[in-house]
């Protein structure tokens, strides 16, 4: 696959990645219904502005290049304790599939990050 190519799958992963970050974050700033209840069965509805200030944090940090590293590990941590949360609670496992995009995007972004670097 060409340089090309590759950037622009690269960006895409990244842009849904992080793009679905920070839509979950906004919807939990803007208290949307349907959010805050689900919130509530698991306990923590009553921190869904600073849950939502978090994943919007931790996806900007993700986007920007220098802090991608730590953005990866802080939405990584975010999202599987979302998941486990879920699993506990036997709710839909709605935080797996953003945190499969993180992966992949965090490869393809970086691949030091799983790999080691190549000794030359």
């Amino acid at each position: 696959m060409n340089s090309k190519v590759m950037r622009i799958v690269t960006i895409v992963f990244t842009v849904l990645a992080a793009g679905m970050a920070i839509m979950s974050g906004v919807m939990k700033l803007t208290q949307s219904k349907e959010v805050v209840d689900t919130l509530t069965k698991a306990g923590v509805g009553d921190k869904a502005i600073i849950l939502g200030c978090m994943e919007i944090g931790f996806a900007a940090l993700f986007i920007y290049s220098k802090t991608m590293k730590l953005g990866f590990i802080l939405l990584s941590c975010y999202f599987a304790g979302a998941l486990a949360t879920e699993l506990s609670h036997g709710s839909p496992l709605n935080a797996f599939v953003p945190l499969v995009l993180i992966w992949i995007a965090a490869f393809l972004r970086d691949k030091t990050i799983f790999l080691p670097a190549s000794v030359e």
